[in-house]
């Protein structure tokens, strides 16, 4: 396992990449329970952090196959510098909101901004990785290394969160976020990859096309995706939107901090387990194991004690990390590299297309049938639509060998 990880830290591209990639994501790891807390002081805070985090989600869903396109078409790690500056700044302006005690509305425009700048950064994020390793068995050691760098940073950014909270406000927590983004951006200046020659003449929508056309051919993505629109709508709705108000109602922010803070900790020791082991099945494993995240769902819907909370999202967690490696792996190994940042953005586009829904009738479904009610039924189905998928015998049977040999196809 060591030798793995020394291996793919001599090269010195993804050691930049690792290093942005993980100062980012200690600093982004901080803003959820921060922005939370810090609107749900505001009149009307419930409904509008629902409003607002769904004014990021929506142009980040209209735009991000148009980011894919851009991606499989121009230098990833331009992208990344570029989106990385755009964040910082939009980060920066919210974080002065907060700490100024300005117009919570003020911040629409900027979650607007934060949205279409996400939009062109997770396609080029998923499609830079097999241009920054030397081979596809490097791909998944390479993930697991990200999982770990991200999981460590969100065991402590939600406890930091939580405590500046309490102390002297959220708005710090975000403007660390925003000082984050710079850093990463300058991480990224020193990442090199050469640029893609002009394959063809196409238009933007004709390369669309195209990798719509790869998309729907593979119904063993596409099947995935699906499930996870629904179960990521389900899940931000619930755990993201209801869980700072549930939380606030009983245990506190810095006990909902703690909670985020072990659901990471439950990342993190998985993603370290991913470096060693190999999954037999992994679409298979990917499904059962994203299963579990419906369990601290339930169990916030039905009054569990925080230490029962606290297990429960490590358990989810854990889950949460084998699943994210094992599909990320897939994708990569088996989509061509000059489709990979389109094929991965058509899965970000349905993936994400139902979460603004979610977010927006968290509160009012809560109003009507009890906000413990609505995340318990949230939890249960989101167990019963993340096991859907293994029908398909190609997704309880595919092995790593034969999602390597469809990158050939």
């Amino acid at each position: 396992m060591v030798s793995l990880k020394r291996e793919i830290f001599s090269h010195p591209q993804f050691r930049w990449f690792f290093l942005g990639r993980t100062v980012s994501l200690f600093g982004s790891a901080m803003t959820p329970v921060a922005l939370a807390f810090a609107v749900l002081q505001a009149p009307k805070g419930q409904q509008l952090l629902g409003y607002i985090l769904a004014a990021e989600m929506i142009p980040n869903v209209l735009m991000v196959l148009i980011g894919g396109t851009i991606g499989d078409r121009y230098r990833r790690d331009v992208l990344l510098l570029l989106s990385n500056i755009g964040s910082g700044l939009s980060q920066a302006g919210i974080a002065a909101i907060v700490v100024l005690g300005a117009n919570p509305y003020f911040m629409f425009p900027l979650a607007i901004i934060n949205g279409v700048l996400g939009a062109f950064t997770s396609p080029a994020m998923r499609g830079i990785v097999p241009e920054i390793v030397d081979s596809k068995d490097d791909i998944k050691q390479a993930n697991s290394l990200l999982n770990v760098s991200r999981n460590s940073a969100k065991i402590v950014g939600p406890t930091v969160a939580g405590i500046l909270v309490a102390t002297v406000g959220g708005g710090w927590g975000i403007a660390i976020d925003a000082v984050s983004f710079f850093v990463a951006a300058f991480c990224f200046s020193q990442v090199r990859i050469p640029s893609h020659p002009p394959i063809t003449q196409a238009t933007i929508m004709q390369d669309m096309r195209e990798g719509w056309s790869y998309f729907r051919r593979h119904r063993w993505i596409w099947s995935i995706t699906a499930a996870f629109a629904l179960m990521n709508a389900i899940q931000m709705g619930v755990w993201q939107v209801l869980g700072p108000i549930i939380a606030r109602h009983t245990f506190g922010s810095a006990g909902w901090g703690l909670t985020l803070g072990i659901k990471s900790l439950g990342l993190l020791v998985a993603s370290l387990a991913m470096l060693k082991f190999q999954l037999r099945r992994p679409l298979r494993e990917c499904m059962l194991a994203i299963s579990v995240s419906g369990i601290p769902m339930i169990m916030l819907g039905q009054g569990y004690a925080l230490p029962y909370l606290v297990v429960g999202a490590a358990l989810a967690g854990a889950g949460s990390a084998i699943s994210g490696v094992a599909w990320d792996t897939s994708l990569q190994q088996a989509v061509p590299k000059d489709k990979l940042s389109r094929v991965c953005a058509f899965d970000d586009f349905g993936s994400y297309i139902a979460i603004p829904l979610g977010e927006i009738l968290a509160v009012p479904m809560s109003r009507i049938f009890g906000f413990k009610s609505v995340a318990t039924v949230g939890g249960v189905i989101f167990i019963l639509v993340a096991l859907l998928p293994l029908i398909m015998r190609q997704v309880r049977q595919m092995t790593p060998e034969c999602i390597q040999s469809l990158s050939s196809e």
